[in-house]
């Protein structure tokens, strides 16, 4: 959220974590230029013995009135090599995303000395063919025909509803270890109390730096 409640709920959560032993530390964007739609604030966490923040994280500039809630850059270092994740948050899927992520695929230019992880809920599946210019650059996707948002009450045993969230790495610069999804809501009595916590399910991806 874009208020003060969001940035707040962030740093109740980094501070639970950092009195589980290890520290931890976060940063957020400030809010989102949309004008049209709803403008939200985005977060990164990491934990301060493994990763380390290089520079300042920021707002997509040049492609922030075309992109309703412009990406959120942050770099950080593993050892001696960096990534930078861009996390991203579509307009939804009846607002045809893909309006918007077409823009995407001038990033890697933009920016051709970092090594990008576009991450988020596209609200757009990678079968699209929005993604294909992304592609064709050598970026593939973390999840196939996964579903990650959740439907309002599960039908036949089936609670996922739409392949949204995921994160598109550069294969020639990125090995993927491991990926997966957390079926939080299956610790529920109900969908509706889960969906209380979020109607997506937390994606992740294991991977190391070429």
């Amino acid at each position: 959220m874009a208020g003060y409640g969001g940035a707040q709920a962030v740093a109740r959560l980094v501070n639970k974590l950092n009195r589980k032993g290890a520290k931890w530390d976060y940063v957020i964007s400030d809010p989102t230029s949309s004008t049209a739609y709803k403008t939200e604030r985005y977060a990164f966490i990491w934990k301060t013995s493994k990763l380390k923040k290089i520079g300042r994280a920021w707002l997509e500039k040049k492609y922030n009135l075309e992109i309703d809630r412009e990406p959120y850059f942050c770099t950080f270092q593993y050892e001696d090599k960096q990534f930078t994740v861009a996390n991203f948050h579509a307009i939804t899927k009846n607002k045809r995303p893909e309006t918007e992520i077409k823009y995407f695929k001038f990033l890697p230019a933009e920016y051709p000395t970092l090594n990008l992880i576009f991450a988020g809920d596209f609200n757009c599946p990678q079968s699209h063919t929005v993604f294909n210019p992304l592609k064709k650059m050598g970026y593939q996707s973390v999840l196939v025909h996964q579903k990650t948002s959740l439907k309002k009450e599960c039908k036949n045993g089936q609670c996922l509803a739409s392949e949204f969230d995921n994160m598109y790495f550069n294969i020639s610069k990125i090995t993927t270890i491991n990926s997966g999804v957390i079926s939080f809501y299956k610790n529920f009595d109900s969908l509706q109390e889960a969906r209380i916590i979020s109607d997506h399910i937390p994606i992740w991806l294991e991977f190391s730096l070429n």
